[in-house]
């Protein structure tokens, strides 16, 4: 993960070239699906749970680079109002805390005027729980613990971007292979970046 995360800097550092911009902002998403597998435990207990549509998420986010390529990093916080297992129904509720660093190619840049298709690939950490709400009394006397867990993401976007506004729609999936734990979001995408935005109410900005 630290090679990975090096190599997104990197890359990032030789094609910013002289001309390196900075942008701040918040990103927005909502996921049409996210499935949540928790650790492994002793009481044989179905791990899964799922949340179809309904799975809002907000966070910041800052850019660095250029028109064609740049670095971002971004938190997220979702939720899933009714996600649950269906196979046995122990309560209701999921959330997630994403944080990624993300390189971002064409119009998924975030820094250029031009509108243009785009895409980009990063990674991070993933804090997730199933069963936010209600957890069945007969599963907490089995010894059922429903608490955040970590998965290690990967994610891809694609989408079009212009004048400090994205779209894209997103895959993310995560794994732990310590605590045989795995995330999976499927979804749409929205950043705003403020400094570009700006930049058409006040054509004379320095940003």
């Amino acid at each position: 993960m630290k090679k990975f995360f090096f190599a997104l800097i990197l890359m990032t550092g030789l094609s910013m070239g002289l001309q390196a911009q900075f942008g701040y902002g918040l990103t927005f998403t909502t996921d049409i699906y996210q499935r949540y597998t928790n650790p492994s435990d002793s009481t044989d207990t179905y791990r899964g749970a799922g949340s179809l549509l309904i799975n809002p998420g907000i966070g910041p986010k800052i850019w660095v680079g250029g028109n064609d390529v740049s670095l971002s990093l971004e938190a997220h916080a979702n939720i899933g109002l009714l996600g649950l297992a269906l196979k046995d129904y122990k309560g209701i509720g999921m959330t997630s805390f994403p944080l990624l660093a993300r390189l971002n190619f064409g119009g998924m840049s975030g820094l250029d005027r031009e509108g243009k298709f785009g895409w980009s690939i990063g990674g991070g950490i993933q804090f997730s729980k199933t069963e936010l709400f209600y957890l069945a009394n007969s599963f907490e006397d089995r010894g059922v613990e429903r608490d955040l867990f970590k998965t290690y993401i990967g994610q891809f976007n694609y989408g079009f971007g212009m004048s400090g506004f994205t779209g894209s729609a997103f895959l993310r999936v995560g794994v732990n292979p310590d605590t045989d734990a795995n995330t999976f979001n499927l979804g749409v995408q929205f950043d705003f970046n403020f400094n570009k935005l700006n930049e058409i109410i006040d054509p004379e900005s320095e940003f």
